[in-house]
């Protein structure tokens, strides 16, 4: 591992640390009249306070924060290539003398139009095809794929960014590992037929190694952790299990068991959760659905099982594990690790269909025999119920002192945070822009907040006085 890349294990672990010391008072937050009813944020006694009109009438942050748009749509990157459009997921890694390093999705198709190329791909010979993953036969390339930033947070300025993976599709969220390295997902099972240019098959994840060297990684498919609409990824550091979520209506939970740790290229075994007390469970808790509630604040055994035919050429990989008992999740989205506990967002869930999010805790014998007897532990966390506390809870991140901060896929979105105590704040407002937010994550130290504002092709760097750990 180069020291420039930042991140060590003992340093995963103790950020993972923090983030679950957040979560102490949520358990009985979940469980008051708060979350089925009406509220307001006029209450500044949680959070920074009310969010105050911004000037430039993009972001409406609470007093003494600020922000700064560091990356564009367009502009001109370090290799020469044009940064592309709709960024997405993203992971914030330590670098040498203070930088922080980015690595940032975008989730793009074959358009050129906010590709790294140009409007007519004009500087796609810039590229050594041989690194493409789905070079589109020249005619249609899939532009989908990463760049990565090099940040120096003294002068508030990006000194590299860099097209660092091409040639996938719809690249939407993703994870970190504590190998220093981001594992970019395609939310899209495109194939090759006659209908398009493509030389693939897509729904797989890819992984970028976390950087300052202006290079292209090759794009090689993680094949074993199964071809699906996936989102999100989480890692747990002590084990190197990868915890994996579905964008689908009817989505499963998967968990990825490497061969190697460290190693996902070296082959594993796929499974998908299980409710132990209720096979087939479903969690969504739609009002037309005519089953029992999944009830908020219960943790729940859960077993895993096996997933056959991984690279599933149908796209039936959610169809086999509903026969096997797998329980349905709706859309399951953002992703993050903390302290031996893994928390997801599933946009559309709950009766009211804004979003919940899941806490899954694994078994101190997870991946192992021995876990049939101490099995890991599922709970619905919260679920609002109300647009004015969340709606459409995405990407997720969790601070260094604790707070669960979720971004808004909606044309009106907000930042919104969650306190130890389990009390909801707005963050920040997107005023400028009806787009989502995406890829929110804080940097190494926690004094810097990024988060892209995904139609726009803009990731701005929000800074403030934060709580510290």
């Amino acid at each position: 591992m180069r020291k420039e890349q930042g991140n060590t294990r003992r340093e995963f672990l103790k950020l993972a640390g923090m983030a679950s010391l957040g979560f102490i008072g949520l358990q009985h937050f979940v469980n008051t009249p708060l979350l089925a009813s009406s509220r307001s944020f006029n209450d500044y006694n949680v959070g920074y306070g009310p969010l105050l009109p911004d000037p430039e009438g993009i972001l409406n942050l609470p007093k003494g924060f600020s922000y700064k748009i560091i990356s564009r749509k367009g502009d001109m990157m370090s290799d020469g290539l044009l940064v592309p459009g709709a960024p997405d997921g993203m992971a914030a890694f330590k670098g040498r003398k203070g930088r922080i390093i980015l690595v940032r999705n975008h989730e793009l198709i074959s358009n050129p139009d906010s590709g790294a190329f140009g409007a007519q791909n004009e500087l796609l010979s810039e590229i050594d095809k041989d690194k493409f993953y789905d070079y589109g036969k020249g005619v249609a390339p899939q532009l989908g794929g990463t760049t990565t930033l090099v940040y120096n947070p003294a002068t508030g300025e990006v000194e590299k960014q860099f097209l660092s993976l091409v040639g996938t599709t719809r690249n939407c969220a993703g994870g970190l590992t504590p190998w220093n390295t981001w594992i970019t997902c395609e939310e899209s099972v495109l194939k090759p037929n006659e209908e398009n240019s493509c030389e693939q098959e897509h729904g797989y994840n890819f992984e970028v190694p976390a950087s300052t060297k202006i290079k292209l990684t090759k794009a090689v498919p993680i094949k074993a952790m199964g071809r699906m609409n996936h989102e999100a990824v989480a890692v747990d550091p002590r084990t190197g299990i990868v915890y994996m979520t579905e964008d689908t209506g009817d989505s499963l939970i998967y968990r990825f068991i490497p061969k190697k740790n460290g190693k996902l290229l070296k082959g594993g075994k796929l499974q998908a959760l299980v409710i132990r007390e209720q096979k087939s469970q479903d969690t969504r808790n739609w009002e037309q659905l005519a089953t029992p509630a999944f009830p908020v604040g219960h943790p729940f055994d859960v077993d895993w099982i096996d997933i056959e035919n991984v690279e599933s050429p149908e796209n039936d990989l959610r169809l086999q594990g509903y026969e096997k008992g797998a329980a349905r999740f709706a859309r399951g989205e953002g992703m993050w690790f903390g302290n031996n506990e893994v928390f997801f967002a599933c946009t559309n869930g709950g009766a009211s269909m804004h979003g919940q999010v899941f806490k899954y805790v694994p078994s101190i014998y997870e991946g192992k025999a021995e876990e049939k007897i101490r099995p890991g532990k599922l709970e619905l966390f919260v679920e609002p119920n109300d647009s004015t506390i969340a709606n459409a809870c995405d990407n997720m991140t969790v601070s260094q002192w604790g707070d669960l901060v979720l971004c808004e896929d909606n044309p009106a979105p907000y930042v919104v945070g969650i306190t130890p105590k389990g009390e909801f704040y707005k963050l920040a407002q997107n005023i400028g822009y009806k787009c989502e937010f995406a890829g929110g994550v804080f940097s190494p130290t926690g004094e810097t907040y990024f988060v892209n504002l995904q139609g726009a092709g803009l990731t701005v760097a929000i800074t403030g006085p934060w709580r510290k750990a």
